[in-house]
């Protein structure tokens, strides 16, 4: 039987998104459960059965896991133990001296592996690569078996200067692996081989304190699905929106850091691409947080490093995401002086919003949006409950909001959904506006459960062109895992005078990359529409700390050789680049190439979006679902209720009007207009806009 159905499966803070494709005929469907927990994977099988999925005809499941993302935040990793240079110990704890606060004065930082299980070993590497001290293999020994007698589940072995030359590095890891009771040994030369100690460090540890929990999760995954009957490809969608394997991410977690957020910039950037959107700003809602990327001339920005919490730094590329604690479930307060705050605390998935019956007290932005009408009471999303208790939701607004501020029950949930917005704003004019991007020349594309009931609002606060809504925005997420391409990510640090790079080795460098990526990429045992190689270069001019990404063109023939470049090609790709970024050159000065980065993409078939659009019997008079009282701008309004999926294309939607489909809810506000478009599409304008605004419509 030949399989041609994906599955993608996103698990966020409060529900579980599953997005159905058959390939053959181009059906979609979706799915939307609650999140369970501690154990995720319950959710998601969930999800899957939601359609009574038989896995027997599934090629491939992709999953985008905040499992890794939540153990960092939640320091729920595993205990793990370090094994260093005599004299390195406290590099994790020493960082780069920076503070939680900008201008405060005090700050704790707790590493997430303790003092006591960080042990140093005799050896020595110097900068150039030659070993000064070989290894005591005997103290490498005696110190993993004092890690184990106390209980570390995974072990990362750190050794200075290990990028220039592993050799040391890799014998210790070797006589670990030997007697270490599981396959959680993680080495900083083959997570990343790059200069500068204390990320890669860093980013060893993290891999090794994610490992037995994201590998336990994922292995059970893995088995529940067998005994379902999947036979297909089981993949994992890492923070650089491509995916890997599941053995690969079992031993390399920390490229899943943001995994389900990067996942939702790849669907939204193809959608907005497709709809004739080069440039958007993706907002995704979900019931814990509000992530905000930037999509310019239709590619992601990536960032080679992240701080997942303050101290966490992952330096690997990851698709640049700003995170803010302003989800549907996020807790509306009033602190001691007065100040209306929404989050960081967050109701979740349970007890979820005061709406949902489960024992919360405390209002939410759900709950505001549940009191002034735009979410139905008596029509929850996402299939969890038959209905959501109004009153208490008011009881609740009035009780923690309302009282503290003088304010009607109305009034305050309001300002509780004015708030948030203006949290969300900042979020969105951090990654355009302070980058040096026109928010005029953006469109807004809000997707996850929530997004859609503020679009309108977000419009005006950052000035933007539009706002478009995809066909399926509570599951938007879920989708970009059956889009994503196969990507492996290769750094090495080179660290060279550019007059004085070694060309050919630096061909060779590039040519072991583009093989091992292939050869990942190629053991997945999917088809691919293409591939694709990619090489740049971090270089800066002498004396700079920080480098500029330098995109570097090179030659490969059929059978993907790399052809060797010079050093005059590099310097004009640095100068290019360069001046790109800061405007100008600084003559005479003498430059240097630190890192190599290479990536090697399997790009994956991609499937025609039309096939989500309303079909020839869409009947906009089917769509009438009567109106509603909605509270909007300090008044009641009558707003038109519709069937958002019934809509045929091109159908005008004049505000206030508020859309209605499974996974999410679109508020259209009395001042805006929104056109379905040939992919199904919501365009939001304000009302008073040209035509010309609606492009894509």
């Amino acid at each position: 039987m030949k399989r041609t159905r994906m599955i993608g499966v996103d698990v966020g803070g409060t529900f579980t998104d599953v997005f159905f494709l058959d390939e053959a005929s181009g059906e979609a469907r979706v799915a939307k459960v609650p999140t369970t927990r501690p154990d995720q994977s319950g959710g998601f099988l969930a999800g899957i059965r939601a359609h009574g999925e038989d896995l027997e005809g599934v090629a491939s499941v992709v999953h985008g896991t905040t499992a890794g993302t939540n153990a960092l935040l939640e320091r729920k990793g595993a205990r793990i133990g370090v094994i260093t240079t005599q004299g390195f110990r406290d590099v994790l704890e020493m960082r780069r001296r920076d503070r939680p606060r900008t201008w405060g004065l005090r700050g704790n930082f707790e590493p997430v592996v303790a003092r006591e299980l960080r042990i140093e070993v005799p050896e020595r590497t110097f900068a150039d690569g030659t070993i000064e001290q070989v290894v005591d293999l005997d103290a490498v020994r005696a110190a993993g078996e004092q890690l184990l007698l106390q209980g570390c589940k995974a072990v990362a072995v750190l050794f200075v200067n290990s990028y220039a030359n592993p050799a040391n590095e890799q014998a210790a890891v070797e006589t670990l692996r030997a007697f270490w009771p599981n396959p959680h040994v993680s080495a900083s030369s083959e997570i990343l081989p790059e200069i500068r100690e204390y990320e890669r460090f860093s980013t060893t540890a993290l891999n090794a304190y994610l490992q037995p929990e994201v590998a336990g999760y994922l292995g059970r995954l893995a088995g529940a699905l067998d005994e379902g009957g999947f036979g297909g490809e089981f993949l994992i969608v890492q923070s650089n929106g491509g995916v890997m394997a599941v053995d690969t991410a079992c031993r390399l977690p920390v490229r899943t850091a943001l995994s389900g957020p990067a996942a939702g910039v790849i669907a939204a950037g193809y959608i907005a691409q497709n709809a004739g959107f080069p440039n958007v700003i993706t907002g995704d809602m979900g019931g814990t947080s509000f992530d905000v990327s930037l999509i310019a001339e239709g590619k992601s920005v990536l960032s080679p490093q992240t701080s997942i919490d303050f101290g966490l730094v992952v330096r690997t590329p990851m698709i640049e995401i700003a995170t803010i604690g302003a989800g549907g479930g996020s807790i509306a307060s009033v602190d001691k002086g007065g100040l209306l705050n929404i989050g960081p605390e967050s109701a979740g998935s349970d007890p979820g919003p005061v709406a949902y019956g489960r024992g919360n007290t405390r209002p939410t932005v759900t709950d505001a949006n549940i009191v002034l009408g735009r979410i139905d009471s008596q029509r929850p999303i996402g299939g969890g409950l038959a209905r959501l208790d109004l009153e208490a939701a008011r009881a609740a607004i009035a009780e923690h909001v309302g009282k503290p501020l003088g304010l009607d029950i109305e009034a305050a949930a309001e300002a509780i959904i004015t708030v948030a917005n203006s949290r969300m704003a900042g979020a969105m004019r951090l990654v355009s506006i302070e980058r040096g991007f026109d928010p005029k020349q953006f469109a807004y594309m809000p997707f996850g459960g929530g997004g859609a009931l503020h679009a309108c609002a977000l419009i005006r606060e950052v000035g933007l062109a539009r706002a478009i809504v995809p066909r399926y925005p509570g599951v938007t997420s879920a989708m970009g895992c059956v889009i994503a391409d196969m990507r492996q990510d290769f750094v090495q640090t080179v660290n060279a005078l550019t007059t004085q790079v070694d060309v050919d080795g630096l061909a060779a460098l590039m040519q072991a990359h583009v093989d091992a990526g292939l050869r990942l990429i190629d053991s997945a045992g999917i088809s691919f529409a293409g591939r694709e190689i990619i090489f740049e270069l971090d270089m800066a001019y002498l004396g700079q700390t920080h480098t500029v990404a330098v995109p570097l063109p090179v030659a490969l023939d059929a059978a993907h050789n790399v052809a060797p470049t010079t050093r005059e090609a590099i310097q004009a790709a640095f100068d290019t680049a360069y001046e790109r970024v800061y405007g100008r050159l600084l003559p005479g000065g003498v430059t240097r190439v630190l890192n190599l980065r290479s990536a090697v993409i399997g790009q994956r078939p991609k499937f025609d979006l039309a096939t989500l659009a309303p079909g020839p019997n869409a009947d906009a008079g089917k769509a009438q679902r009567g109106t509603r009282p909605v509270f909007a701008a300090g008044a009641w309004h009558e707003a038109t209720i519709l069937d958002r999926l019934a809509l045929p294309v091109g159908t005008v939607i004049t505000g206030p009007a508020i859309l209605e489909q499974a996974d999410t809810t679109i508020f259209i506000e009395p001042d805006h207009r929104g056109r379905v478009d040939t992919f199904g599409n919501v365009v939001i304008s304000r009302a008073d806009a040209a035509d010309s605004d609606t492009q894509g419509a």
